[in-house]
């Protein structure tokens, strides 16, 4: 019996159909490499089964009881962030020193040192693309370094076991927004993890921002680092934070045709879909409308025409009354 369709699909070019295969067939393998190995997974629920959980169980061969203890909440792992992060098909062993594997734990392994993000990815050419050398330079510079020296590292921002590249994969910017803005604010706004590095009182961020016009609107569509941090045309996510005396806080560095958002938050975006329109920095409007930031040239032009024509008939109408009063 033929199908009403059978006509259509005859016409359905061969190439069409193989490349729709190809790339259907390139997304599953891209996936299936993310993917944490089964093995990998096994391997880390030795670890998980205590670190995974609140609580923890062990046999107390002293007593011949089975004892239940509270796990520290620094070192509990949520297991569903970290298989979504940038670390998903690492074993713990690969960060860890393979001893953990005894328990107890030998208590020497407290002293392990931690690897920085350069230890790894610093001179490797698949991770050429990331600048790890630009950021740890850039690092180096900022007051988080020249402050708090070797206390501050990359892991007080950059959680190894939960971390996700965000500012590359999201669409939307206010999910980017939200991402990094939780992460000065995981500091900032929490007195216990901001006086571990120093002896100040943690600052009312609300308070401290109270000058800025519209404060929640800011805070729900610029990161912090917009405003706190040095751009640098190599690196994507700027990692030299300033002094609070070098902060931004003149509107027209972000509210004109020189955005500085062009070169921080919206840097990512290399297509411009709508200046076709005559929009300024038309990338942000993919996602809303910075006043100053986003003036359109023809609308521009046109003003400047109606503005111009309005004079010339007020400029008309003058001279004719003057002549028609000589009369």
């Amino acid at each position: 019996m033929t199908s009403l369709f059978t006509p259509y699909f005859r016409k359905v070019p061969v190439a069409f159909i193989l490349t729709f295969f190809f790339f259907s067939m390139m997304s599953i393998t891209l996936k299936a490499q993310n993917k944490p190995k089964d093995e990998t997974i096994k391997i880390n629920e030795d670890c998980l089964k205590c670190h995974g959980q609140s609580k923890y169980k062990y046999n107390n061969p002293e007593s011949g009881t089975e004892v239940t203890k509270r796990m520290y909440l620094e070192t509990i792992i949520n297991r569903t962030e970290f298989y979504e992060s940038n670390h998903k098909t690492f074993k713990c062993t690969d960060c860890h020193s393979a001893d953990y594997d005894t328990f107890p734990h030998p208590g020497r392994l407290r002293m392990e040192s931690k690897y920085a993000c350069i230890d790894c990815h610093g001179g490797d050419e698949a991770y050429a693309k990331f600048k790890f050398e630009d950021i740890e330079t850039e690092f180096q510079s900022s007051v988080h370094s020249t402050k708090h020296s070797d206390d501050f590292n990359c892991w007080m921002c950059h959680n190894p076991h939960t971390y996700k590249i965000n500012a590359r994969s999201d669409e939307k910017i206010r999910d980017i927004v939200a991402y990094d803005n939780a992460i000065c604010l995981n500091c900032h706004a929490d007195i216990t993890k901001y006086q571990m590095l120093t002896d100040k009182v943690n600052p009312n961020i609300l308070q401290k921002h109270d000058w800025l016009p519209n404060q929640a609107l800011h805070f729900k569509n610029v990161r912090c680092i917009e405003c706190h941090a040095r751009t640098n045309d190599s690196i994507l996510v700027a990692h030299n934070i300033q002094p609070k005396a070098k902060a931004v806080r003149r509107c027209v560095e972000c509210h004109s045709t020189n955005s500085i958002l062009m070169a921080s938050l919206y840097k990512y975006k290399v297509q411009e879909e709508r200046s076709k329109a005559g929009f300024y920095n038309g990338v942000i409007m993919n996602e809303g409308y910075v006043i100053g930031a986003n003036r359109n040239y023809y609308l521009g032009l046109i003003s400047l025409i109606m503005f111009g024509c309005v004079a010339f008939g007020i400029a008309i109408h003058a001279t004719l009354r003057i002549i028609k009063r000589k009369k």
